[in-house]
């Protein structure tokens, strides 16, 4: 423990060198947490339909997205959430058996909102190529979203993807020459809950010299091939997020909504805090104690930490 302390320490050291002692706090979609409502919802431009089918959800999260299939429907939604004072909204949505959106259906939407309202738009954007790419930076996509493996075996197995990783340079390729800012989602734990390629998917990360980067870790669900599946030691993701800070010193670092809840929340948040992370999701009690202790200095915002 004294040398997870040692590197915890030395982590928010370098990350209040950075950034200061701050930490945002953010709701995206929907939620509400201390008073506060969510302003970002998340929607899917295939309503709960995924035929990727990856083992850790199976479609399970596009039921807590709003439904948009289609340009004018995508048009539709986004005017109204406008109107109602919704700040942006992340546009998602199942792929099909190799890991693609069909964006084509809804650049047309996508442009219209971007040019007739104020909302932030940004996308989780799968697999593209380049000519995607460019085409969502030119509808006014504000950011990629994309889940960054560091495991052939992983990207094969649990993801699906008939080609591994070719899928995940395809796309880091494409948004890195249409201009396109990347907002690169490591996912800990995503293989069974082992830790087998994060830091390789780490190097990858590093390689892009980010501003931000999104750390995730796997939550089982029920009635997929992972739900009987154990997240990894909460000791374990928190040593990774501190060697993370070591090598990409300058990034923001922010904890994602997606990570267990309960008691393993409220460890793994205290632990990120005291890591230096400079946003955090959805948090639990233990993250405000942990930054009130230390002195840190904490803001909200009701929008998808991606923005931070």
């Amino acid at each position: 423990m004294a040398s997870l302390d040692q590197a915890l320490d030395q982590a928010r050291a370098l990350s209040w060198q950075h950034h200061g002692a701050k930490l945002g706090i953010y709701l995206p979609g929907m939620f509400t947490a201390y008073g506060r409502k969510g302003r970002y919802p998340a929607v899917s431009i295939t309503g709960q339909e995924c035929r990727q089918g990856c083992d850790h959800c199976r479609g399970q999260l596009l039921r807590t997205m709003r439904p948009a299939c289609g340009g004018e429907a995508l048009y539709a939604l986004g005017k109204r959430l406008a109107a109602q004072g919704q700040l942006g909204m992340l546009i998602s949505g199942g792929s099909d058996p190799q890991g693609r959106l069909p964006w084509d259906s809804v650049l047309g939407g996508i442009e219209r909102l971007a040019r007739e309202t104020d909302l932030v738009l940004t996308a989780h954007v799968g697999r593209i190529g380049a000519a995607t790419a460019r085409a969502l930076k030119a509808a006014g996509v504000r950011q990629a979203l994309i889940d960054v493996v560091g495991s052939e075996g992983t990207a094969r197995r649990v993801l699906h993807l008939p080609d591994g990783l070719a899928a995940q340079s395809e796309t880091l390729a494409a948004c890195a020459e249409a201009g396109l800012e990347v907002v690169p989602h490591i996912i800990m734990g995503l293989d069974h809950g082992h830790i087998i390629g994060e830091y390789d998917a780490l190097e990858l990360v590093a390689a892009l010299n980010p501003r931000r980067v999104v750390f995730v870790v796997l939550m089982p669900l029920k009635d997929t091939p992972l739900a009987r599946a154990e997240p990894p030691a909460v000791e374990e993701v928190a040593s990774f997020m501190a060697q993370a800070r070591l090598r990409l010193p300058a990034a923001r670092h922010h904890l994602g909504c997606a990570r267990p809840r309960g008691r393993y929340r409220a460890r793994l948040d205290g632990l990120a805090v005291r890591a230096g992370i400079n946003a955090l999701a959805i948090p639990s009690d233990g993250a405000l104690e942990q930054a009130r202790s230390l002195g840190v200095k904490v803001s909200f915002q009701d929008t998808c930490c991606s923005l931070a």
